[in-house]
């Protein structure tokens, strides 16, 4: 009769630990079926081949491990919708003026002769029109990648002119950096059987799809909301994050700042630190730190790895201190956007709020659907 209580507490426990074990564990991953259904719900009706849309962006989320849960799915929609209205290969205004000043720039930097470069340009390409006046007529960045891959490997100057000198650094739907996309390519095998270079994966929408949700969405973040995600996007991976820590920078030393998200900068002598370095190392007697930590931590910038520094903590913690309140962990990157494509005075603040704008409206369709 005794032992009655003891299993009664022993049975308790074991429930209690069951459910504890219940709560810790990671949720099911969502439907497959379920994701799908929901893609074609959120993609705009009028959309030509929403299959194929819903297709890119599911397989996206399943190779790169991302959850498609609404939110990740909405985010997702709303940079491809702003930055191209899904449309894989953009029309660019004047894009043909602005190849063509590249070009002119980099024979500039390589002393060759302007009529050298009208010979080249002269010269018939593969399809038997001269290069001059294909690029005259270029209208996207697939055909102007195209032309130039072309010229650099037929034309006897070609690689001279352009070689690492692609005027095309981003593309595709979302309109990723082809820089990101090739160092992520070396991190994280491409799941997809590739037909050319990653660039050329990059402006395909199936892979400018993957490498733009990888973008936004492929690394941990402690952010309170989306938008400084936007805001990364624009600016560079944790770019908020840095740009406030920049903040507490400049209330613990009193040194102002340009909120650019950028920690470390360098000048052509690599012993030229940038202002974010030189206002930190102030403060380093009074964070019990050496100069070579500090710049340690910050090599760390761009990481998730940054946040649990000393330094980080360090610094915020005496700022919290000097402000009499605790200082924001996320601020938006004061950043003036700066493309030949853009012939507005834009912003990284006016791109994250017009994406986050365009994910509200994304999650009041799912919510009312």
């Amino acid at each position: 009769m005794m032992a009655r209580p003891h299993r009664a507490r022993t049975g308790l426990l074991g429930a209690a630990l069951a459910l504890l074990a219940a709560c810790s564990a990671p949720p099911p991953p969502p439907d497959p079926a379920e994701v799908r259904a929901r893609l074609l719900r959120l993609l705009p009706a009028t959309l030509a081949d929403r299959n194929g849309w819903a297709t890119d962006i599911q397989g996206a989320f399943a190779a790169l491990e991302i959850r498609p849960v609404t939110p990740n799915l909405c985010a997702a929609l709303a940079v491809i919708e702003q930055e191209t209205g899904y449309d894989h290969d953009p029309v660019v205004p004047g894009l043909a003026t602005i190849a063509r000043a590249e070009i002119d720039r980099r024979a500039d930097r390589l002393n060759v002769p302007r009529f050298v470069v009208r010979a080249a340009l002269a010269m018939t390409s593969p399809n038997g029109q001269r290069y001059d006046a294909r690029l005259a007529a270029v209208r996207t960045e697939q055909d102007l990648n195209r032309i130039y891959e072309e010229f650099v490997e037929s034309v006897p100057m070609g690689r001279r002119l352009l070689g690492g000198a692609n005027p095309v650094r981003t593309g595709g739907p979302m309109q990723v950096s082809i820089v990101f996309a090739e160092r992520h390519a070396q991190a994280r095998p491409y799941p997809y059987p590739a037909a050319g270079s990653i660039r050329q994966e990059v402006l395909s929408r199936r892979g400018g799809v993957y490498f733009g949700i990888a973008h936004l969405l492929g690394y941990p973040t402690s952010y309170p909301r989306l938008l400084y995600r936007f805001a990364d996007f624009n600016a560079g991976l944790y770019a908020s994050r840095n740009a406030a820590f920049q903040s507490a920078v400049s209330v613990a030393s009193g040194i102002p700042l340009e909120l650019d998200g950028d920690l470390l900068q360098y000048g052509s002598d690599r012993a030229d630190i940038g202002p974010t370095e030189v206002a930190v190392r102030t403060l380093a007697p009074a964070l019990g730190l050496s100069t070579a930590q500090v710049n340690r931590a910050l090599q760390e910038s761009r990481s998730h790895r940054f946040e649990q520094s000393a330094l980080y903590e360090a610094v915020f913690a005496l700022a919290d201190r000097q402000a009499g309140a605790k200082q924001p962990r996320a601020v938006m990157p004061r950043i003036r956007l700066h493309s030949p494509k853009i012939t507005r005075k834009l912003t990284t603040q006016w791109f994250a709020t017009r994406v986050e704008k365009r994910y509200r409206g994304c999650m009041a369709r799912a919510a009312s659907g």
